[in-house]
């Protein structure tokens, strides 16, 4: 059954609401005559003119700089072998989108019709002109030796075979790090290698690289130990042929030895073998989906010892994420002509010390932890930590430039790392850190409008990506044709609070809020009557525990929304004031900007307080809040009652959290300019800063300023996120789209989390 459902969900995934996963947009205007003469015929002539006459100005004129193919033939793909090209497409779309949200690298995917090396060859080098690189990926071995090192040979620009390095890199800074910690010299070490396909060989030669002696490694095929008596080995196994024809099985090479490396199948390391390994053993069961020995078992086994997998509910996975859009990022912006052993060595230490570093605080977020740090349980980097981007490229690319193969000098290597921190791929991470963190611990959200297609559409995602576990509130007839409209199959509670079957818990939950409100006048026969409307039933099932966020908002205004919730569940203790922030991903970095929903001319001690609820919304985000305190003036300049009003909510705030970097009444314009408020305010606690919390003075200029930076700058907003309730409750902007109240979602499962 689960299987099943999880094979629903991959399908609705990738043929919903389009299908596939990938499409090309437009960089350029086209909305005019002007625009479209300047596109196609006549204004395209020059830069073909231009190109012809200097062929590196293709990467001036045109996406070539940009623009990576995925190629395959469908030989080899992960967990699936031989299925063709044509079912391997949805494989190829989905590398394509890693390379985008990673490193912002635009990708054609190319899927081949033959298993014939040459033909393969050719039909590459014929199309080969249109990109800035190519990353070959799921073929079979030993054809992809062949065909990768002929095409790196003939070709001028990067070309990479993923299954065979990706692994390698990855794996070889995680070995670097685990000898590090189990204190093993390398030159030293026992290795036994299980598995003999393209990945297995390229690890061998990269730990080879690293400093392995040849001849302390055995390594295993499907047909026992690769050694000098076998006479049906290629040419790339040869490679790695062991003098030591005594070892006949897997159990007789891991005895003492220091190193397993696992790229076969599950279960072929059993509890003895390990038990039999040396002290502090080195364990990566790299096998997908299941790996070659359980992670529990094998912790439970032996304490000492330093596990690695390829799956992402473990530590230390060994994700190729973490190399093939990073290492094509840097090749790519140094126009490199290959990708050298200079450049994958490079990308392994840049990955090993990067573990070694402290760990953002987002990042420790998303994946539930307290602190991340170097350790047997993290020795390599986690695939969302944003740092990637602007570490591994530039290595990258410097070794690209020391070798001798780029053809683009990087003159300015502080702005080049300022460029990579701003490509799409370290922004949207936001976004990706926060569903992540949702994912690892789902919690029950009602939703409040389930009979709006929008809201139960935006439940089905949740629902079926795992973000939450919905409890649905609406008219139960409506609710089932829209499920059948959009194939959205589940065994989920859906609540009509006009049948009755919801009479006994409509009794049970007015009861309940009689007794709370009954000194504020209400009656049982009142308290019955609300209980029938959904945002009072809702926000009783979040009070009582029944749930643990609510959902609302969809159809209805603000205030008429809030003051059910605020009714029946109320401020948190000790909270003064609710409001409402907004997280802006914006082309200049996250934003949080308050109060944009609730509080319409707040007193100077009441806006000190959204200002405190702000700065823990954005910590929960894994941020350290630096809040500008906005009005029209800068410091003292007016004695308008307005800007006085800010002025006295920074003394107060400097009074009551001193421990906060906060600092105004300031502009918004010199808030977001760094340069500019520096030369002008160096006396500041935001000099040299970068401003993430801003607070208006009122709800006028917060509310019209988020929507002008939703709309101008095409930034996603997330929220309002309301801040100080009792319980996760969330209310949504008036119609908003479906992805929005998936993102709010997230967010009320994440604020849930917190709490508990």
């Amino acid at each position: 059954m689960k299987q099943e459902r999880e094979r629903r969900k991959a399908l609705v995934y990738h043929s919903k609401p389009n299908p596939g996963k990938i499409k090309v947009e437009p960089t350029k205007n086209y909305q005019t005559q002007r625009d479209l003469s300047l596109a196609y015929s006549p204004g395209v002539a020059y830069p073909c003119l231009e190109i012809n006459k200097n062929p590196e100005d293709v990467y001036k004129y045109t996406s070539k700089s940009n623009l990576v193919a995925v190629i395959s033939n469908g030989t080899a793909v992960l967990g699936l072998g031989d299925i063709g090209p044509l079912a391997s497409k949805p494989v190829m779309e989905g590398k394509g989108l890693l390379f985008k949200i990673f490193a912002d690298i635009d990708v054609f995917d190319i899927e081949i019709d033959t298993k014939n090396i040459d033909e393969f060859i050719s039909t590459v080098k014929n199309i080969a002109p249109t990109f800035g690189g190519i990353n070959l990926e799921d073929i079979k071995a030993p054809e992809a030796f062949e065909i990768e090192r002929r095409l790196v040979e003939d070709l001028n620009i990067p070309v990479m075979h993923d299954d065979q390095h990706g692994t390698a890199i990855i794996s070889g800074a995680a070995l670097i790090n685990a000898l590090d910690l189990a204190r093993k010299d390398i030159e030293k070490i026992k290795m036994v290698i299980c598995g003999a396909g393209a990945a297995a060989i390229s690890c061998a030669k990269m730990y080879v690289a690293l400093g392995v002696k040849k001849k302390n490694i055995i390594m295993f095929d499907s047909k026992g130990p690769i050694n000098s008596k076998r006479e049906d080995l290629s040419d790339e196994k040869k490679l790695f042929i062991s003098k030591k024809v005594n070892i006949k099985s897997l159990d007789d090479a891991l005895k003492n030895s220091d190193v397993f490396i696992g790229l076969s199948k599950a279960d072929m390391l059993s509890i003895e073998m390990l038990k039999s390994m040396s002290e502090n053993p080195i364990v990566f069961a790299m096998a997908n989906p299941e790996p070659e020995i359980n992670y529990k078992l094998a912790k439970r086994t032996r304490e000492d010892i330093i596990l690695a997998t390829g799956r992402s509910d473990h530590p230390n996975q060994v994700n190729n994420v973490l190399g093939f859009p990073f290492i094509f990022r840097g090749a790519l912006d140094v126009r490199a002509s290959k990708i050298n052993e200079k450049m994958k060595m490079a990308a392994v230490y840049a990955l090993a010390e990067l573990a070694k570093e402290p760990v953002p605080e987002n990042v420790n977020v998303v994946y539930g932890e307290t602190k991340l740090t170097f350790g047997r349980d993290y020795i390599i980097p986690k695939p969302f930590d944003p740092r990637l981007i602007s570490k591994i490229p530039l290595k990258v690319a410097k070794a690209a430039i020391d070798s001798g193969v780029a053809r683009l000098e990087i003159d300015n290597w502080e702005r080049y790392e300022r460029e990579l921190e701003s490509r799409l791929g370290n922004e949207n991470k936001i976004i990706r850190l926060l569903l992540a963190k949702a994912k690892s611990d789902p919690k029950k959200v009602v939703f409040v409008e389930a009979d709006r297609l929008e809201v139960l559409k935006a439940a089905q995602i949740v629902y079926d990506e795992g973000i939450a576990i919905p409890t649905l509130i609406g008219r139960k007839k409506r609710i089932k044709k829209l499920m059948l409209e959009i194939d959205f199959d589940h065994d989920l509670k859906v609540i009509d609070l006009s049948q009755k079957k919801s009479v006994s818990t409509i009794k049970r939950y007015a009861k309940k809020f009689f007794k709370q409100r009954k000194d504020k006048g209400m009656t049982l026969s009142q308290a019955e009557t609300l209980m029938r409307r959904r945002d009072y039933f809702g926000s009783m099932m979040v009070k009582l525990g029944e749930a643990d966020a609510l959902i609302s908002g969809f159809s209805r205004s603000y205030p008429d929304v809030i003051k059910p919730i605020l009714k029946v569940i109320g401020k948190s203790k000790g909270v003064r004031k609710v409001a409402a922030t907004n997280l802006m991903i914006t082309s200049n970095g996250p934003l949080f900007l308050a109060d944009t929903s609730i509080n319409i001319n707040p007193t100077y001690n009441e806006i000190g307080y959204i200002a405190i609820l702000a700065s823990e919304t954005a910590k929960m985000f894994g941020f350290d809040p630096v809040i500008a305190m906005l009005s029209y003036s800068n410091f003292g300049s007016s004695n308008h009652p307005m800007a006085k009003k800010v002025e006295k909510a920074v003394k107060f705030l400097k009074r009551c959290a001193p421990e906060l970097v906060v600092d105004g009444p300031v502009q918004s314009d010199f808030a977001l300019n760094r340069p500019m408020f520096a030369n002008k305010f160096d006396f500041s606690k935001l000099s040299g800063q970068k401003v993430n919390v801003m607070v208006f003075p009122n709800l006028d200029s917060a509310n019209i300023t988020y929507k002008v930076i939703k709309e101008l700058d095409n930034a996603m907003s997330i929220g309002p996120i309301i801040m100080g309730m009792d319980k996760p409750v969330h209310i949504l902007q008036l119609k908003p789209s479906v992805e929005e109240i998936v993102n709010i979602t997230a967010i009320a499962v994440v604020d849930a989390q917190n709490r508990k």
